[in-house]
């Protein structure tokens, strides 16, 4: 089995939050892969604070999600939802880039340039100019309505959410406790089993932490399809902070390949990290590999998904299709709802 063509069972799908299966937010379970040892150990995500040691950093994305999922309807009637991927680069807020999906949310849907939209709301519409990227499914609009797309999205949108997930639930469920700055259409899905009382642990533990913020387009759905550019933020004291645990010998460990993709955005050919802010493009795999990162803690991704590329730049392509194969096996479950991965060095 390659990481990149294995088949994923419908039944290790998350189809509710922890918190509808019985468990705490930390409860979810925590597969450990140790790199220098070549060991795999499972354990449970409240855990963490024994499996770090002092010094060690986590670096946490505090990007919010929006309720970024808007009832609509095309001209001639017929309904259909938008999702609200992510700002256009270079162009004012009103530039949006959007997926078109069916009324209620699990098929893709294609559009034309042209065409409008009216959406929920008083007097929201939304016109479809271009193809965005490479691809058909993502496109770019331009929204008109009587409040700023944020304001507009928090009044009337609700929660991204896909066909697997067996009903609505509200904002919270899909907001990390930590995030601060709204920005992502979905959420930094890594952080969801932090709680408050694990994070003062950590703290107690000796165990740093810093933010970033990076805020997330939607998922793709479609295999092969690398990450679109996205909008980050890496401040001057994270910065800082990332160099000084290198040089003292500690671990930075990101917390979601989101956080990666920051940090190895705003790298120094030396490689120290600088405060950098604006969009990145970066696609990270084993021919580029990390040069901040020594550890991940990330979630179970889709089979072909281009972020398992980058998870072998950091762990190895053998030892991830250990894990891989051991989380099938011990029933470990995917998307935004499902269990955790921990990658050490």
């Amino acid at each position: 089995m390659s990481v990149l063509a294995f088949e994923l069972p419908a039944a290790l799908e998350a189809r509710e939050p922890p918190e509808g299966r019985g468990l705490a937010r930390d409860g979810v379970k925590l597969m450990v892969a140790d790199g220098s040892q070549r060991r795999i150990e499972h354990r449970r995500f409240a855990e963490l604070p024994q499996l770090l040691a002092p010094g060690d950093l986590l670096v946490l994305n505090v990007s919010a999600t929006l309720p970024a999922a808007i009832p609509a309807r095309r001209a001639d009637g017929v309904a259909v939802r938008v999702h609200f991927a992510t700002r256009a680069p270079q162009l004012d807020e009103r530039w949006r880039v959007v997926e078109l999906r069916t009324a209620d949310g699990s098929r893709p849907l294609r559009g034309q340039a042209g065409e409008k939209f009216t959406l929920a709301g008083s007097g929201a519409r939304l016109e479809l100019v271009a193809p965005y990227a490479s691809g058909a499914r993502l496109l770019l609009a331009r929204f008109d309505g009587p409040l700023p797309v944020e304001d507009y999205l928090t009044r009337y949108g609700e929660p991204i959410s896909y066909g697997y997930v067996s009903r609505s639930w509200p904002l919270e469920s899909y907001q990390n406790v930590y995030a601060t700055t709204p920005g992502s259409a979905e959420m930094a899905s890594a952080g969801r089993p932090f709680t408050p009382e694990l994070i003062t642990s950590l703290i107690a533990r000796g165990v740093l932490l810093a933010p970033i913020a990076l805020h997330a387009g939607v998922s793709s759905p479609e295999r092969h399809e690398p990450p679109l550019p996205e909008e980050f933020t890496v401040p001057e004291a994270t910065a800082t902070v990332v160099n000084a645990t290198r040089e003292a010998g500690g671990r930075v460990i990101a917390v979601g390949t989101t956080v990666v993709r920051a940090l190895e955005s705003a790298v120094r050919p030396d490689g120290r990290l600088t405060a950098r802010k604006g969009w990145t493009g970066l696609v990270i795999g084993p021919q580029r590999g990390v040069r901040v990162v020594q550890g991940l803690i990330t979630g179970w991704h889709e089979p072909e998904a281009s972020h398992l590329k980058m998870l072998a730049a950091i762990a190895g392509e053998e030892l991830l299709e250990r894990c891989y194969r051991s989380a099938l096996a011990h029933d470990y479950l995917w998307h935004e709802f499902g269990d955790s991965h921990l990658l050490l060095p």
